[in-house]
């Protein structure tokens, strides 16, 4: 390109390519570069371009040259740094796998332990809290509430109080939990059902604070046999502290009480468990009545079996009817028959358990004109010897204040008021020479007396 000088197309040539590599226009400053042919900046002017590294063909000196300003060397900016392509062989980067849930929840977990609001495993430390203050273990394993069918449990998971509930153990033995769905609950204690409920929210929710309580204890069929008045089947709701536990002095009563027979030192519970065994525990009734401690009450649950075992005779010496018969473990009322003249009739006469001798005389109110009060017979009926037992009681004596005479009265005692009467029904008891089976027995045959042996009963012109 004539006219053009090879410096200038240089600069030229170099602006151009770095600005068709960087995509930007390079201005370039100098009167001298208006002269280049805008023809260089197509695509055809490019392939006509000089081979500058070559030695050009010298060219002749202007043989008048024009002396003119000084052209301004511009220095072509460096190239861009072209990123390295990746070659054939390089794989793809993989993408990283995504933490499941249960990572993050960990990861949660060591971030808090780590700014101390969580303890580390296996330390000591507990999260504060009503759910964390230590609970008395049982001593027994009667004494553990296993929840069932019926029962009432709340829920209560602190800082979440959409997930609290009230529900009752269905017919399945499960309750209904938000989040949780049914949950099963037959079977378990307490601490054993929050431990259940803490797991299974466990998996979403960091370390739960899950108190679980009895709001309402299911009603209760408990099965009472023994020395009761009323043994049986009973069908019973608890009635007395919290939420109303049944007691086992609450079954007693509900079947009328123990009786003078009753050895309450050795009181016996069963229950049968969920696999079909059971388990027996014995408890001492008569002792704390005795010394005035707290009473060891037992709550009894739903299939138990209460046995009031008998007072055998090698162990009445060390117990003391007279003080059961006034407790309220015992029947509160006795029947007591009476045999006195007029009319040979066989009356009963109901008086408050712990009754003496007195306290049925005063109730009968005899005539003393009439009645022998100085020949009364007591017949009590001794199971052990399974026969009728006499003892002569002066109720003159009584009344002047012997309390010597002051005997305690038992249940189905007989009184008999009148000599000519006692030695009647002492003979009749001598010619009965087979035993009693049973108290019943014992009752019957002076029922007996009064209805078919009238004539035994006849006064002799006097009763004294």
């Amino acid at each position: 390109m004539p006219g053009v000088p090879v410096f200038l197309l240089r600069r030229a040539q170099a602006a151009l390519l770095t600005s068709l590599h960087t995509g930007v226009t390079v201005i370039c400053w100098g009167t001298a570069f208006w002269g280049v042919n805008f023809r260089l900046f197509s695509s055809p002017a490019l392939g006509q371009l000089p081979n500058l590294n070559q030695r050009s063909t010298p060219l002749p000196p202007n043989p008048s040259p024009t002396p003119g300003p000084k052209p301004v060397e511009v220095a072509p900016p460096s190239p861009a740094p072209v990123p390295a392509k990746p070659s054939t062989g390089d794989r793809p980067p993989v993408p990283s796998r995504r933490p499941t849930t249960l990572e993050l929840l960990e990861e949660a977990r060591q971030r808090l332990r780590e700014r101390g609001e969580l303890p580390t495993p296996g330390s000591s430390q507990t999260p504060t809290g009503p759910s964390q203050l230590p609970v008395e273990k049982p001593k027994t394993p009667l004494a553990i509430y296993r929840l069932g069918i019926g029962d009432t449990v709340t829920v209560t998971v602190q800082r979440f109080t959409d997930l609290s509930t009230q529900s009752i153990i269905d017919p399945e033995g499960k309750i209904t939990m938000p989040l949780l769905g049914r949950v099963p609950l037959e079977g378990l204690s307490l601490e054993e059902a929050r431990e259940r409920i803490r797991t299974d929210l466990d998996r979403y929710i960091i370390d739960p604070i899950v108190t679980v309580a009895l709001a309402g204890p299911r009603p209760v069929q408990v099965t009472i046999v023994g020395e009761v008045s009323e043994p049986g089947f009973y069908a019973l709701s608890g009635a007395g502290r919290g939420v109303g536990f049944l007691r086992i002095s609450t079954a007693l009563l509900a079947a009328g009480g123990t009786t003078d027979q009753a050895d309450l030192r050795a009181v016996k519970i069963r229950r049968p468990l969920l696999d079909g065994s059971f388990v027996e525990q014995t408890i001492d009734l008569f002792t704390p009545l005795k010394n005035g401690d707290a009473m060891p009450d037992l709550n009894l649950q739903d299939r138990d079996v209460v046995v009031v075992p008998r007072l055998t005779a090698g162990a009445i010496q060390d117990y003391d009817r007279d003080l059961v018969s006034r407790s309220t473990l015992a029947q509160p009322l006795i029947s007591i028959r009476i045999l006195s003249y007029p009319g040979s009739t066989v009356g009963v006469l109901r008086l408050n358990n712990g009754s003496t001798f007195l306290d049925a005389l005063t109730a009968i109110g005899p005539n003393p004109d009439v009645a022998d009060l100085g020949s009364i017979a007591l017949v009590r009926f001794d199971p052990e010897q399974g026969k009728a037992v006499t003892r002569q009681i002066n109720g003159e004596s009584l009344l002047r204040g012997d309390i010597s005479q002051n005997v305690p009265l038992q249940n189905n005692d007989v009184i008999i008021i009148g000599r000519n009467l006692v030695a009647q029904i002492t003979y009749a008891l001598g010619v009965f020479t087979q035993p009693f089976r049973d108290i019943l027995g014992f009752l019957l045959f002076f029922d007996s007396l009064a209805n078919s042996a009238g004539n035994l009963f006849r006064p002799t012109g006097t009763n004294r």
